[in-house]
């Protein structure tokens, strides 16, 4: 059974998605048992930064005591046993934010998105920050081609329909794509996170934002619903 926790945005670093990390932090608890349990962060979208892997670790080690680990494929060559042996260690991985479209041409380009994938077909727990919540869907609204200027754009199609994270900053727009097309998506506020199981939604996580369910089907109203 695969599992996302999706966050449409939020600076973990001034704490802002802090209730949805406690979440996470207490999955991957019961995940881990009698162990401590260890996070594998994945910051390609920000061309591995790691001053956001540093914040990682100082939220998710400082405040909720797990262990990190970082995958840096950014200028460098993979190294398969020991990328291996990263993700074999992790309870969870957490897709940071950035440009999605970039993510997913490394990824595919490096090898890394191999090991993703077997890591969620397993079932195993993926989280993921914006760029790291849109990417696993058919089509995602995202400014990661030029910044500022934004569009749909195709994702790795691993869950069914669209969707836009910041959807409290980006709502008129998305809106306007959603009916327009006749189809339904989701909008992941900032400070909002959605939990699915096999695609399936199961329930969000606040820490200030919502999550929206929109159909446009009828390609005249737009319905809106919080989850």
């Amino acid at each position: 059974m695969s599992r996302l926790i999706l966050i449409g945005g939020g600076e973990l670093k001034e704490r802002e998605t802090y209730t949805i990390d406690a979440y996470i932090a207490e999955e991957a608890r019961n995940i881990a048992g009698d162990r401590r349990p260890t996070g594998l962060f994945i910051p390609t979208a920000s061309h591995d930064c790691m001053p956001y892997y540093n914040t990682f670790h100082k939220v998710y080690t400082g405040l909720f005591d797990i262990k990190t680990d970082v995958a840096l494929t950014v200028g460098r060559e993979l190294d398969p046993q020991k990328m291996a042996a990263k993700f074999e260690r992790a309870d969870f991985l957490y897709v940071g934010g950035g440009n999605t479209v970039f993510m997913l041409e490394k990824w595919r380009e490096s090898g890394l998105l191999a090991y993703i994938e077997k890591f969620y077909k397993e079932g195993k727990l993926i989280c993921g920050l914006s760029a790291g919540a849109i990417c696993w869907f058919e089509d995602m609204y995202s400014d990661s081609v030029i910044e500022g200027e934004y569009a749909m754009h195709k994702g790795l199609g691993w869950v069914k329909g669209k969707i836009s994270p910041h959807y409290d900053e980006r709502m008129l727009d998305f809106d306007k794509i959603v009916l327009y097309n006749k189809e339904c998506a989701w909008g992941l506020e900032s400070r909002a996170a959605l939990e699915m199981k096999d695609g399936k939604p199961v329930c969000s996580i606040s820490s200030g934002g919502k999550v929206w369910m929109l159909d446009g089907s009828d390609g005249e109203n737009l319905v809106k619903r919080q989850f």
